[in-house]
């Protein structure tokens, strides 16, 4: 059985492909998205501006320049503080709304901000790291949801994809605003503190903004969705959308009220798509891409080039390479489809890391010269090519689009939980062969359990883990109520 011969099942773009809609054909849904994606921003700039404005804390506190664990503890305090923000920034946006859960990111974001640039010492610092830390989590669970729940399932990958633009954008931004602020007085405090002006952007924007209208349908405030849906899609499409609308509703009030974290395991089809969640977001980090950026800089000074000035400027272009194969990527996750462009993906990093790795065991001590250093300069270039484009945003838009509604928010938090978590492990000690082979793993992995989910409504997904659970029982318990509503 196909998914189109299911009952209920959309064949309004098939009947109709000329209404399918582009990247840009609505202005309304591309602003949305772009001040949603604010939040990724915030996330890129934050974990980016801290590897320059710590060099300028140490040396404006000399205890922090003599402790390592203050030094380490000034890093990681954010991302402890987003691993706390994502696990309930799930449940936030599953109770009060994607809306409320990304004016309160902005919050408690500029809050952190503030208190970082005007501490006293390096412990009131701590404490806004560990805010902005807490911002920073609940958006990254929030922004790529929201902008899903207001997508056409035909572009949906692609504007879920921009959030991950405006992540590498912020990264890209970070590393600027520390070279402009190098030789101003002041200097870090500059660095953390001018975070806060795109999250208080946000929140003044978001409040001219209208909740999540797949959240409002589900709350029962169907008039004030079908409002929203109807800036987004036109008469016949939208009736075609509220029907999907009212069949997962349906459904989800058979179920109960309450979602918690235990639940997500005793219901086979989410526990299959948790799986297929939080794996895919795991590999992302299992796969390098930190452990490849800390190494940047060793990779110059392999080719010969030991300047300070020349490390930034690596960081500038690897920085761009980033943002701009990511919106490649925005462009081919709709075409090329998430499964087939994570695993191209992932086949261009396993070479990459080959090469990387050779080039590292090839070079022999004391040496900083010669054709390994190219070789190491090659092979990161092309990770970051291949990265960038797929294993960057296949994972965030997966899951933001393979969950039921119901568990939505909270499967969201703990699969980006899990993500910030192995971004810590990552980054210290492995070799660039071991990381090759974990991407043949994930080749497998994606292969085994992530299905197709280009172009797919929100219920199609979920037959698909039904089907997959239950195997040919759903699909005669399916036909069955079918023809019962027929008689």
């Amino acid at each position: 059985m196909t998914l189109e011969s299911l009952p209920g099942s959309s064949g309004y773009l098939d009947l109709f492909p000329e209404r399918r809609m582009s990247y840009f054909s609505n202005p309304y849904v591309l602003g949305l998205t772009v001040i949603a994606g604010i939040g990724g921003l915030l996330f890129g700039y934050d974990t980016g501006v801290i590897s320059g404005a710590l060099l300028y804390i140490k040396d404006d506190f000399e205890i922090v320049r003599q402790s390592s664990f203050l030094q380490e503890t000034i890093v990681s305090m954010a991302l402890v503080g987003a691993m706390i923000g994502a696990a309930s920034g799930g449940w936030i946006n599953d109770v009060y709304g994607r809306k409320k859960a990304t004016l309160l990111a902005d919050v408690v974001f500029t809050a952190g901000a503030i208190v970082m640039a005007t501490a006293p010492d390096p412990y009131v610092l701590i404490l806004g790291r560990l805010l902005v830390g807490l911002g920073v989590g609940t958006a990254s669970v929030t922004a790529p949801v929201y902008i899903a729940e207001a997508s056409p399932s035909e572009v949906r990958g692609g504007l879920v994809s921009t959030n991950v633009l405006m992540i590498t954008g912020g990264q890209f931004l970070s590393y600027l605003v520390n070279l402009a602020f190098t030789q101003v007085q002041g200097t870090w405090r500059w660095m953390l503190g001018v975070s806060a002006v795109p999250a208080v952007i946000q929140f003044l924007l978001m409040l001219c903004l209208p909740e999540s209208p797949r959240w409002l349908f589900m709350k029962n405030e169907k008039d004030k969705a079908i409002a929203v849906l109807s800036k987004i899609y036109d008469i016949a499409r939208l009736e075609d959308e509220v029907d999907h609308l009212s069949a997962a509703l349906e459904e989800e009030q058979q179920r109960k009220n309450t979602v918690r974290y235990l639940d997500v395991f005793r219901t086979k089809e989410i526990r299959l798509a948790f799986l297929a969640g939080a794996g895919l977001q795991a590999f992302q980090q299992f796969t390098g891409i930190n452990t490849v950026m800390y190494y940047s800089p060793t990779i110059v000074q392999m080719a010969g080039f030991n300047s300070n000035q020349l490390a930034l400027l690596l960081s500038l272009i690897v920085a761009a390479m980033n943002a701009g194969g990511t919106v490649v990527g925005i462009y081919l996750i709709d075409h090329f489809g998430r499964k087939k462009l994570a695993l191209s993906s992932l086949f261009g990093v396993i070479v990459s890391l080959v090469i990387l790795a050779g080039a590292f065991f090839a070079e022999t001590p004391g040496s900083s010269n010669g054709i390994y250093g190219w070789l190491a300069v090659i092979g990161l270039a092309l990770y970051i090519a291949f990265f960038a484009p797929g294993m960057g945003p296949v994972p965030w838009t997966v899951n933001s689009e393979i969950y039921p509604e119901q568990y939505r928010g909270i499967c969201g938090g703990m699969s980006a939980t899990t993500f910030l978590t192995i971004a810590e492990a990552v980054g210290t000690g492995v070799t660039f062969l071991i990381l090759a082979g974990i991407a043949l793993l994930a080749v497998v992995f994606v292969i085994v359990y992530v299905p197709e989910t280009k172009g797919l409504t929100f219920v199609e997904v979920e037959r698909i883990w039904k089907e997959r659970a239950w195997g040919s029982s759903y699909n005669t318990e399916s036909l069955l109520e079918h023809g019962n509503e027929s008689t």
